[in-house]
């Protein structure tokens, strides 16, 4: 909270810099050539005094607020999604701007899309993040161009705009391929049925992996349900059943592999001993809980929420040119997260 009794002059003596340098770095003045370790002495100053800068003044001079609209489509509601708003909020605030978020659904009307965007325009938000609680191509808002604006988890179909998305293959490939380097040949995947981005390139992912591996991808099992428990459960009971039974399981997501869990124990599998088993998402609920801990994939949402509003935030103060960076979506890394569901399969009997 600011310091009403603190002026410019005590942060710039605190600090040991000119009241020029002070308001130079307060105000991120693109031109300024100030070193990294002296904008870092003034901000650790102008925080430990409690002093900011002027806000009504800075809006008159910038024609800028300092507040950036989040429209985030079911998300607040989605716990392991909700890390794109603290990604996007940390980020916000680092660079002096707050964030300003409207829960939408995605089964909403166009027209009710439509109202949440013209809410945040009306209040003057120097730019908008629309963010989506799965990666999914989306019809936005016709407004939505109105102010600088970054899609994340999503890209828009018939307009180019800036996006950042997961990297799902890639993520699919690094499952399976730790699962190829503990030894397994006979490899299922559970997959999705839902005609979505990740349905597609995490199958893509896989089938590469087992080719790559002089294995033959395009037979591999795979079982597709509704990715939540009862959907992992069905596909893997099928899976399981068969005369050349899988010794790992790849899921899409941890939903289902907690599905898979549970056919496993009814078939008396144990895990990793009998069936070894890689998820994605990461969603801390399920991953860490289940016994043993499941190895998965982490989607990058924190990441994504920060990287989006860096690029937001740089394109408002004219450092960054978001028609040129929307020609291609930006695609973030899926790190594996190693647990204790996989191991080497069993010898045979």
């Amino acid at each position: 909270m600011s310091n009403k009794n603190i002026g410019i002059k005590d942060v710039a003596v605190a600090a040991g810099v000119s009241v020029t340098t002070v308001s130079h770095v307060l105000n991120d003045v693109s031109y300024a050539r100030i070193s990294p370790e002296t904008r870092n002495k003034v901000r650790s100053a102008a925080e430990e005094l409690g002093y900011g800068p002027n806000r009504l003044a800075q809006a008159l001079r910038t024609q800028r607020t300092g507040m950036l609209g989040l429209v985030s489509e079911d998300i607040a509601t989605t716990p392991h999604a909700g890390r794109i708003i603290l990604g996007a909020d940390e980020a916000a605030r680092t660079r002096g701007y707050n964030l300003m978020i409207i829960n939408t659904s995605g089964s909403a009307s166009a027209e009710s899309r439509d109202a949440d965007v013209e809410a945040l325009l009306e209040r003057r938000v120097d730019g908008i993040l629309y963010a989506t609680m799965y990666h999914r191509k989306v019809q936005v808002p016709a407004n939505l161009g109105n102010v600088p604006t970054v899609l994340v988890d999503a890209v828009s179909t018939g307009r180019n705009l800036t996006a950042v998305v997961p990297d799902e293959e890639g993520g699919a490939r690094a499952a399976v391929e730790h699962l190829v380097a503990a030894g397994h040949t006979r490899i299922g995947f559970l997959n999705n049925t839902d005609d979505v981005p990740a349905t597609r390139d995490r199958l893509r992912g896989f089938r590469a992996v087992l080719t790559e591996a002089g294995l033959d991808g395009d037979a591999a099992p795979v079982e597709s349900e509704l990715s939540e428990v009862p959907g992992g459960y069905e596909a893997a009971r099928r899976m399981l059943d068969r005369a050349d039974r899988p010794t790992a399981l790849f899921c899409y997501n941890d939903r289902m592999a907690m599905g898979a869990y549970r056919a496993a124990a009814e078939l008396g599998l144990s895990i990793p001993g009998d069936l070894s088993v890689v998820g994605f998402d990461d969603q801390q609920l399920i991953a860490a809980n289940l016994h043993p801990g499941l190895t998965t994939v982490a989607l990058p949402h924190y990441e994504m929420g920060a990287w989006a509003t860096e690029s937001l935030i740089d394109a408002i103060e004219g450092k960054t040119d978001l028609a040129l960076m929307a020609l291609h979506p930006t695609i973030l890394d899926c790190p594996l997260v190693v647990r204790e569901s996989v191991a080497a399969p069993a010898p045979p009997h």
